[in-house]
């Protein structure tokens, strides 16, 4: 077989139109010897003897032809675009390159423009250039001629061509035909019996296989790697492997290129990468370790340990892509969830199971209030966590590593630890902060699915894998929407957050930082957050500059539990009265802004004076926060909390000064801080 790097694949007849791209196909004649009907002269090629090759009717449809006086088979294809013997035909070539052609015999063909005449030669070629893509030229007759030259049938000696393309743009083989070249002087090759032509060969289309096939790289864009294969094309999501290299470097496939080639998003650097290096693939999506041994440590995205304790002894693995559970595997039962943050449990409780956002911008205290719940409801909770750093600083989960090292919660003996961390920080490609939340959410599914636990899922920050969501889009070539994310949000979020729910042998319950860009909540990213999420938190940079932590804008929140028949009537009572005189405080401000405290009435005094100790009241200092703040943390219980606020709409407290209320636990700290402000004074 001749393999050259421009390969005549097809010859057909056309309609001419006006615009190529309007061309017909006519149809295809019965071979015969067309020198008779050929004319002499400078118009048209000299041709001896030749023939028609196979192709279409008007149809689409395969149809057969009579023996040429050369003999071969071609490929084609029917319909359905699958490839079809047909009879003999033969090609003749030029002395320039390999080209098929076909000539028209004197009868005129339908469709022909008269002033053309109908001697003229029409043919349509179609060359693969650089095993790359098919680029169809046309020619009808002496009009728009590309490239071409007469033709001579003085010195041709056979050749044979043995490549086509398919339907995905892939070159593949096809049988031997007789065809000719002006390398030297030999008579045609005497013409065979149909019947003794070989059988058409069948290419072989790149079929999924398992693990171990190996390819070549071909591209790398920085986080985009390009890989072909021979045989093999591993599906969307596998995982691939660039072999001998540490730390391990994980290839995962997002698009099909055709060629049997993929395009893949690196989990890791791709420095030193280089074309035509072997990749292999893994035969699965990227797995990682999961169970108790997972408990104590610190995994990245593809599950190797990064806390320089060794490998994870386990047997137990899991991929990272999975369905979420189906609906008759769900549980309907709501319970609160205790946070021990008075806000959050009073005007915005959470419920177990559910999915909790904490939205706020740059700096109002997102990643120390999830520390906070950590510290409060994972200690408290028994069961165990997962804790999952997405695209967030280094340092923060450094520092969260230690925290819960000195309190206990992650110790060297995985048996005695209640806490499982994921990282892909800010210094990660954007494919690895695109799949850690995944890898996170994986650990927390076996310990529901396969140990029947109640699991809390820590996600910091969410925000981040949709920017890493939105980088991968980009570098794979596909059109933004809105603000510039990713046409696909929507599917990647709820893809990712139908996955974390309550099933009957266990539940996940999630508690999601969301950055809020530019405190818009209107943005697309937080914005379709909202529609997966069971209660949020938001929290507000004009409280945050009150002074008042946790800065959550109690009006703002909300929560799905917030009704008497969940949580009762008394929690329920005093929390819409604690919103109703903060919005009355919040319509009044304008108001005192402008003329002053002494132009409104008693009851409005009397109300702004509450809202401002309630506002005072929904401070409370932290643990985690103590060596910033100077306050001991403090814990508040659901009970106390109700009663606190209760007593405050009741009057019972409006003798206590403000400044009494600010960063503390219970109504009993009030009342012994009041009384220590006495005395100093």
């Amino acid at each position: 077989m001749q393999n050259i790097s421009r390969r005549p694949i097809r010859v057909s007849l056309y309609r001419y139109g006006s615009n190529p791209l309007q061309w017909s196909y006519v149809s295809t004649l019965p071979t015969r010897d067309l020198t008779k009907d050929l004319p002499r002269g400078n118009q048209s090629p000299r041709i001896e003897r030749g023939g028609i090759g196979g192709d279409f009717d008007r149809n689409r449809k395969a149809r057969p032809l009579t023996p040429s006086s050369g003999t071969s088979i071609t490929t084609d294809y029917d319909k359905s675009r699958r490839a079809l013997p047909h009879t003999p035909s033969q090609y003749f070539f030029d002395d320039r390159e390999p080209r098929p052609i076909t000539a028209q015999p004197r009868k005129p063909v339908v469709g022909i423009p008269s002033h053309l005449g109908s001697e003229r030669l029409v043919y349509m070629e179609m060359w693969q250039h650089e095993a790359r893509y098919c680029q169809p030229m046309l020619q009808l007759g002496t009009c728009n001629p590309l490239h071409t030259k007469k033709f001579s049938t003085s010195a041709l000696v056979p050749s044979k061509v043995s490549w086509d393309c398919n339907i995905e743009q892939t070159a593949r083989p096809f049988t031997s035909t007789v065809c000719y070249t002006n390398k030297a002087k030999q008579p045609p090759a005497k013409p065979k019996p149909a019947k003794a032509a070989a059988k058409p060969s069948v290419a072989k289309k790149p079929v999924v296989t398992g693990g171990g096939a190996k390819g070549k790289i071909i591209a790398v864009i920085g986080a985009v790697v390009d890989v072909q294969f021979d045989t093999h094309l591993p599906p969307i999501l596998n995982a691939l492997e660039v072999p001998g290299r540490t730390p391990r470097l994980i290839l995962e496939v997002s698009q099909h290129l055709g060629e049997s080639a993929c395009r893949c998003i690196a989990m890791d650097g791709t420095e030193g990468l280089v074309r035509g290096q072997l990749i292999v693939d893994t035969g699965a999506p990227i797995t990682i370790p999961v169970g108790e041994k997972t408990l104590g440590r610190i995994i990245n995205v593809i599950g190797e340990p990064i806390d320089e304790r060794g490998p994870i002894d386990t047997e137990e693995f899991a991929a990272i892509h999975a369905d979420a559970p189906p609906f008759v595997e769900m549980s309907v039962e709501q319970e609160i969830l205790a946070t021990g943050i008075k806000v959050v449990d009073l005007l915005a409780p959470y419920v177990k199971g559910g999915k909790i956002g904490l939205f706020g911008g740059a700096g109002v205290g997102k990643t120390v209030l999830i520390m906070e719940l950590i510290n409060n409801v994972a200690k408290a909770h028994g069961g165990f966590s997962v804790f999952a750093g997405v695209g967030e600083r280094t340092r923060e989960g450094n520092d969260l590593y230690n925290e819960m090292k000195i309190g206990g919660v992650i110790k060297e003996d995985y048996k005695t630890s209640k806490v499982a961390l994921v990282y892909g920080q800010m210094n990660e490609p954007p494919g690895a902060r695109a799949r850690v939340a995944l890898t996170g959410l994986t650990v927390a599914e076996h310990f529901r699915d396969k140990e029947g636990q109640d699991v809390l899922l820590f996600i910091d920050n969410i925000f981040r894998f949709t920017q890493a969501g939105s980088e991968v889009s980009a570098l794979l070539g596909r059109i933004p929407s809105a603000v510039g994310y990713q046409p696909t949000l929507a599917t990647d979020m709820g893809t990712m957050q139908e996955r974390i729910t309550t099933t009957k042998t266990g539940s996940i319950t999630s508690v999601q930082a969301v950055y809020v860009p530019a405190d818009d909540l209107t943005d697309p990213a937080p914005a379709t957050t909202f529609a997966h999420l069971d209660a949020t938190t938001v929290l507000s940079r004009a409280i945050a500059e009150l002074g008042v932590y946790p800065a959550v804008d109690p009006l703002d929140s909300t929560s799905r539990v917030m009704d008497p028949n969940i949580i009762g009537p008394e929690h329920y009572g005093v929390a819409r009265g604690v919103q109703k005189i903060l919005q009355d405080y919040k319509s009044l401000q304008d108001i005192i802004a402008i003329l002053g405290m002494d132009e409104l009435s008693e009851d409005d005094k009397l109300t702004v004076a509450r809202a401002r100790k309630i506002q005072r009241f929904l401070s409370q200092p932290f643990q985690v926060a103590e060596v910033f703040t100077g306050h001991i943390g403090k814990l508040v219980k659901l009970e106390q909390t109700i009663k606190g606020f209760k007593r405050i709409l009741v009057g019972e407290l409006d003798h206590i000064p403000e400044a009494a209320f600010y960063m503390v636990g219970t109504i009993e700290d009030v009342i012994a801080k009041s009384q220590a402000l006495a005395k100093s004074v």
